[in-house]
């Protein structure tokens, strides 16, 4: 299977997808949006985040305090190759793409985060660094913790150190059944499941996402997305029209998706009943 050159060198001029920054970078850290007052901000919008949600109320409040809220645009490095994290993020509205660049260019996800979970677990598993990198996929909102905070409460309560070692079996779950499907299973099927799991991740039935990007992400030429996405337009299961997807038929959908899609979300409610993965 062809690997397709780096998706954010390929995505055309678009106002909703603006290129990267070269190296890693930290995201803008800002002010929770105006219509939150400060109840609000500190009990509502952390807890957007399932993971967080899922932490029991004495860890909740040691942890308030010290998140920092931060914008994620699009192409946002959160980290890089090699080089040593500074924060792990729990998005909110926001899906970060993990995935390995190649020394030619080319890229290959091997798994993505959202909603219902932390990007940089190296850093409580003792890592402190990895060779694949963090980009933002979809823009959206989240927040961050300091590596040194996040390595303490990993090593201070038992409850959080549960809970993360458990999300992280659900990471190398997805991990694993990705590289399954890749190796087994169709086009159309791979991009029904990739388009499922980045529905799960957003609110509403639309996605902001070229072919191009798509064809990336899954490491596919980008005529087979091209024709595999005109497939589900023709039988009415999506829509799609300049960079944006809208889902008509989820059910359809799943359907149509290999079971790698049903076998990681069943795992993520397994190992995290609490969070109530989707």
């Amino acid at each position: 299977m062809q690997i397709a050159s780096s998706p954010w060198q390929a995505l055309p001029p678009h106002r909703d997808f603006a290129a990267p920054a070269p190296r890693a970078s930290q995201p803008s850290r800002t002010r929770p949006p105006a219509t939150h007052n400060s109840e609000t901000f500190l009990n509502t919008p952390p807890r957007q985040n399932l993971l967080l949600r899922a932490l029991p109320d004495a860890d909740w409040q040691r942890w308030q305090p010290l998140l920092e809220w931060v914008d994620m645009p699009l192409g946002q490095v959160l980290y890089d190759s090699g080089r040593e994290h500074s924060h792990v993020y729990f998005p909110t509205s926001a899906i970060v793409s993990l995935h390995y660049l190649l020394e030619n260019g080319s890229t290959a996800e091997f798994a993505v985060v959202g909603a219902e979970g932390v990007v940089g677990v190296s850093l409580f598993m003792g890592g402190g660094s990895t060779p694949s990198r963090a980009v933002v996929q979809s823009a959206g909102q989240g927040w961050r913790l300091r590596a040194s905070v996040i390595q303490e409460e990993f090593e201070r309560s038992k409850t959080v150190l549960q809970l993360l070692l458990r999300y992280t079996q659900a990471l190398i779950t997805q991990t694993a059944q990705k590289a399954v499907c890749n190796r087994h299973h169709s086009l159309d099927q791979q991009l029904c499941r990739f388009l499922l799991v980045s529905l799960d991740r957003l609110q509403g039935d639309d996605l902001m996402l070229t072919q191009e990007l798509i064809a990336n992400m899954l490491g596919v030429r980008r005529e087979g997305v091209t024709e595999a996405a005109l497939k589900l337009q023709r039988q009415g299961v999506i829509s799609y029209a300049r960079g944006r997807i809208t889902v008509l038929n989820r059910c359809a959908l799943e359907q149509r998706s290999c079971e790698c899609y049903a076998v990681v979300k069943r795992e993520y409610r397994r190992l995290l009943p609490e969070a109530l993965f989707c």
